[in-house]
């Protein structure tokens, strides 16, 4: 397993600046998920990291080499990656187990490298099945056995699961994931799915304009994002007016403990729904409610006029018309305004 670290990836296509800047670090052995929204740079950066485009400027290197640089370009067979691309794009006339060895030589093809990755994949009695003869499922589990069979420094995955159905997905995300950390490999995964990235990778990466805008955890992006266009992106959030003093901020809500460093003064107060409890404080009214099976998201309004999202797992939420009374847990992420 090798390590990434990508400095000031720039990248144009004519006079269109798709990557502007970019800096990614990946670690040995884990999973980073590049997350952010269609046309933000995602599929140019993976095709700069395997080596389909070249680099307009700023490196990439892998482990201890550079494959992207000021007058290198290492071609993409030699830099030691593989990719899995969205369909998974399987060899047709070939069946399960010819497709899992066909990037191996030709003399283990065979051998105990292809039957090791079978049942790894949980694809050893699928092994002669032809790839028509395959679930979607089965198919990416195929697909990234094919990508681990060279035992490659890092795997990239190009959104690899958007063509699934929603039921099926969340299983082979599992699947796949345990297909990587059985093998011990570095992977950057793109995505425009928030549940993914954030229930996947070790660390996201929030990518937005060409560039990475905040890079950690998938807890601390969510909890504490950059700025509220990051937020907003994670997750529904609630913005608040609200006044900082002392690690308290005050708003309609009441006041609340900030997150450290806040500075005092006039702040953007982000409230996510599910910090927001029933039973005590403000009065609201429930004006609309969205059960969803795991939990129930009431917009309500309070007494100010202000509306708010709040989801709750509670087994008896309040109905349309009814009055709730809300308080908040834990901290409020603030972020200053007129500036």
């Amino acid at each position: 397993m090798s390590d990434i670290k990508v400095r000031g990836l720039t990248k144009n296509f004519g006079n269109v600046r798709v990557l502007a800047g970019l800096d990614l670090d990946v670690a040995a052995g884990e999973l980073v998920a590049v997350l952010g929204p269609s046309g933000c740079g995602k599929t140019t950066l993976l095709r700069l990291l395997a080596g389909f485009e070249e680099a307009d400027a700023g490196t990439i290197t892998v482990g201890e080499r550079t494959v992207s640089g000021p007058s290198i370009h290492v071609p993409p067979h030699r830099r030691g990656l593989a990719v899995v691309p969205q369909e998974g794009a399987l060899f047709p006339h070939l069946s399960v187990a010819a497709n899992v060895g066909f990037g191996l030589p030709r003399g283990e093809r065979e051998g105990p490298r292809v039957t090791q990755l079978l049942d790894i994949a949980g694809l050893t009695t699928l092994a002669r099945r032809m790839p028509h003869e395959l679930s979607g499922g089965q198919q990416q589990r195929v697909a990234v056995a094919r990508a681990l069979a060279p035992s490659p420094a890092v795997v990239l995955l190009d959104e690899p699961f958007s063509g699934l159905d929603a039921a099926l997905r969340a299983t082979i995300r599992a699947e796949v994931l345990e297909m990587l950390r059985a093998a011990g490999t570095t992977a950057v995964l793109v995505t425009h799915d928030q549940e993914e990235a954030l229930s996947l990778a070790d660390h996201v990466a929030i990518m937005r304009n060409g560039a990475i805008v905040q890079q950690g955890s998938p807890a601390h992006v969510y909890n504490a994002p950059a700025d509220l266009e990051v937020a907003a992106f994670l997750g529904d959030t609630n913005v608040l007016p609200g006044s900082a003093r002392d690690a308290l901020v005050t708003c309609v809500l009441g006041r609340i403990p900030t997150a450290p460093g806040t500075p005092d003064g006039d702040v953007a107060v982000l409230i996510r729904p599910e910090q927001l409890t029933l039973g005590d404080g403000k009065p609201a009214a429930v004006l609309e409610r969205r059960y969803y099976g795991h939990d129930t998201v009431l917009r309500v309004q309070l007494v100010s006029g202000e509306q708010l999202l709040v989801r709750s797992t509670l087994d008896t939420v309040a109905a349309v018309g009814s009055t709730v009374l809300l308080s908040v847990t834990g901290t409020a992420y603030c972020y200053p305004v007129g500036i």
